[in-house]
């Protein structure tokens, strides 16, 4: 007798990756350059990301993919007042961190595959570029 198991959706599925995202949405606070970033943690591995610095003032906000990547590596980027950021990337997690003494207010909306967020071992460093 033949026993047939689900498959599970694996980070190599290419389906997970073309249909449309699951939603998720958020908004928050980033706190002031040297403190410990704000960091979302999706509960699946993400289709697509995007982050929109919707601070009223012009106050930069830095972006990366570890802790050590926007806090000491430098391996982040800045988004200035009303500016935003759109990529198809598979993460789990994102740090936010002002890029000066002053917080910033941040927007993300993400697109979720059924990909489980523990399908994607890596540990983005936040060296060698990836941060």
């Amino acid at each position: 007798m033949s026993t047939f198991a689900y498959h599970k959706p694996g980070i190599g599925n290419t389906a997970s990756f073309q249909s449309s995202g699951i939603p998720w949405v958020s908004s928050s606070v980033a706190p002031v350059s040297g403190s410990t970033p704000e960091v979302f943690s999706f509960p699946q591995v993400t289709r697509f990301i995007v982050v929109k610095n919707t601070n009223t003032t012009d106050v930069p906000l830095r972006v990366g993919f570890s802790e050590n990547g926007v806090v000491n590596s430098g391996n982040y980027f800045i988004l200035t007042k009303d500016e935003s950021f759109s990529a198809e990337l598979k993460v789990t997690d994102i740090y936010f961190m002002s890029d000066t003494s002053s917080t910033v207010q941040f927007s993300v909306v993400a697109g979720l595959t059924n990909i489980g967020r523990n399908e994607l071992s890596n540990n983005w460093s936040g060296s060698v570029g990836v941060g």
